[in-house]
């Protein structure tokens, strides 16, 4: 069997596993059930823009062409910066409709053990894939604001206590302490002052996330399909965005958007 695509992130749903699901040009792949299949993806050597749809030999920066990267709002500052965000106010950067619609909403400030703890900031309807997205196998969150700003504020106090990445090593490795992540958001919260304590969450529950790993790499090596276009190895699991292949390589799917490839098994 052998499908089309031009990769985009993995959607993902929750069952006793984390479920995989990669988008082809008619269909959906369901991932998990590979598992322990030799998986064989082929670089075509052409990628779409995600805002314009257009082809190219390749891509600027996030899955954008170099015009959308500078163009369009899906890939404006804000979306990495959350504390940038102007809409509240408003006031448009690339456009203010969609601005609006994204930023004036509710958000969460959360904190995941994902290869080490991170703190991170997402909109509350898509709090659960956020975590997932990003390999965490547990997470809490820390406050929830009416809009992006608010959470981007309270998300650059307690950069100055926690990291705000995921270390993707640690995470395809498993090697994280036990943390509680309680304690940690208790102590965090400590360092809020003013009305940004007021947005801290009674919300304590520890959210737990399994994933379909056979078993982690002791090494990892990160497959770029620029440079290696032909890939056909076992697939032994799946975590965050990443596949996990059996001679201790992955490939981060999300990393490869807009990569045309053919897919077979």
């Amino acid at each position: 069997m052998e499908w089309i695509s031009y990769l985009r992130k993995m959607r993902s749903y929750e069952d006793s596993q984390v479920q995989y699901l990669l988008k082809t040009e008619n269909d959906f792949i369901h991932l998990n059930k590979l598992i322990h299949k030799t998986l064989k993806i082929n670089y075509l050597g052409e990628k779409k823009c995600s805002s314009c749809q257009n082809i190219f030999p390749d891509l600027f920066r996030m899955g954008f062409c170099k015009n959308c990267f500078f163009t369009a709002p899906e890939a404006a500052e804000s979306i990495i910066r959350p504390e940038l965000s102007r809409a509240h106010l408003d006031k448009e950067d690339r456009d203010l409709d969609f601005e609006k619609s994204f930023q004036l909403q509710e958000h969460v400030v959360y904190i995941a053990q994902s290869g080490g703890v991170k703190v991170g900031v997402t909109r509350a309807v898509q709090m659960r894939t956020r975590w997932i997205d990003q390999g965490a196998s547990s997470a809490i969150v820390l406050a929830r604001t009416e809009n992006r700003f608010l959470a981007g504020q309270i998300e650059v106090v307690l950069k100055n206590y926690l990291n705000d990445k995921t270390n993707y090593r640690k995470m395809l490795s498993n090697d994280e302490e036990e943390v509680d992540l309680l304690a940690k958001k208790h102590e965090l919260s400590e360092h809020l002052e003013g009305d940004l304590k007021t947005y801290v969450s009674q919300d304590n529950e520890i959210n737990k996330f399994e994933y379909p790993v056979d078993h982690y790499p002791l090494k990892v090596n990160s497959l770029n399909l620029d440079k290696v276009q032909e890939i056909e190895k076992e697939l032994i699991g799946i975590r965050g965005q990443y596949l996990i292949f059996s001679d201790n390589s992955v490939l981060n799917i999300r990393a490869s958007t807009g990569a045309k490839v053919r897919v077979s098994i």
